[in-house]
């Protein structure tokens, strides 16, 4: 069964030379995203909530730009499970977006899903000062 992918965006005040690494780095996913992140080869990362592995392939993005995570999930195909981080700055108000494209997570509810992403982001953005 397939899902609709959550999409949501944030204003953050940072930009997105600062804000990259913590989008793209193991250390800075650590930071707000992860309780762990370990990296296994050129292109795979593996994510622990509650002491439980969801490995992950990093999709090519665009330096200071997105970064996209594949999550193997079973037998499934690639490119089913991707979450999708990506910055964008206003030319007119020279503000940093991020925009949080999330088709791994189930959730029960949309509530739930913007609860744990606003969550998340309050955490980075506690991280980056903004």
């Amino acid at each position: 069964m397939s899902q609709t992918p959550y999409t949501f965006e944030y204003e953050i005040k940072a930009s997105p030379k600062v804000l990259y690494p913590y989008l793209s780095s193991p250390s800075g996913l650590q930071q707000w995203f992860a309780d762990k992140v370990i990296v296994r080869g050129s292109a795979e990362l593996h994510f622990y909530w509650d002491n439980e592995n969801h490995p992950a392939l990093v999709l090519p993005g665009k330096a200071n730009k997105s970064v996209k995570f594949d999550f193997k999930k079973g037998d499934s195909e690639p490119g089913k499970h991707i979450i999708e981080l990506s910055l964008d700055v206003s030319e007119v108000s020279n503000t940093t977006y991020l925009t949080v494209i999330d088709g791994a997570s189930t959730f029960k509810t949309d509530a739930d899903a913007e609860e744990l992403w606003d969550y998340l982001i309050d955490k980075l953005k506690e991280i980056v000062g903004s």
